[in-house]
């Protein structure tokens, strides 16, 4: 029964949070992880929605708590890294992005934000060296989605040859 409320509220929590009602995402969240503290996406969110009202701290909390439910989730090291650096604290920033790439090579959006921190440390070779990696994984997803639409396309004009045959009869 738990999960079920659970999974209503984390709808709600995630419907106000697209409205920019923040806070109010949080008390919703919040009473998600007081049922169930390793709901991962729940306390990531949590995290997103502090980091976007300006509370680094509290963000880099929850990210914290998302990494110890979960060591291997690329996603609370890329966004803890923007929390992070959003404080001014480059250095922790930069090991984090380099972790989520880590976990997870094809993470386009962490191959992003640690190009653009080394443009602000004057990095400029390793930023055009990333940046060129976001750009290549861009081309792969668009192939891969063109691909993947083709391969529908093609199954879906052959049902259609079969029906259009079967009505033929």
């Amino acid at each position: 029964m738990t999960n079920n409320i659970n999974s209503n509220l984390f709808e709600q929590a995630m419907s106000v949070f697209i409205k920019n009602d923040y806070e109010g995402s949080v008390g919703l969240l919040n009473q998600i992880i007081g049922q169930e503290p390793d709901h991962k996406l729940a306390v990531t969110t949590r995290g997103v929605a502090e980091l976007r009202m300006n509370r680094p701290d509290a963000a880099i909390e929850s990210f914290n708590r998302s990494i110890e439910i979960d060591p291997s989730y690329a996603r609370a090291f890329h966004l803890r890294g923007l929390a992070l650096e959003s404080k001014g604290d480059n250095r922790a920033a930069l090991d984090d992005f380099n972790r989520a790439i880590e976990l997870n090579p094809q993470y386009g959006a962490a191959y992003h934000s640690r190009g653009t921190l080394y443009a602000k440390m004057g990095q400029v070779d390793l930023a055009t060296s990333d940046i060129q990696e976001v750009t290549r994984l861009t081309n792969v997803n668009i192939e891969t989605f063109a691909n993947e639409n083709n391969v529908w396309r093609s199954n879906q004009l052959r049902v259609e040859d079969m029906l259009e045959s079967e009505m033929n009869r």
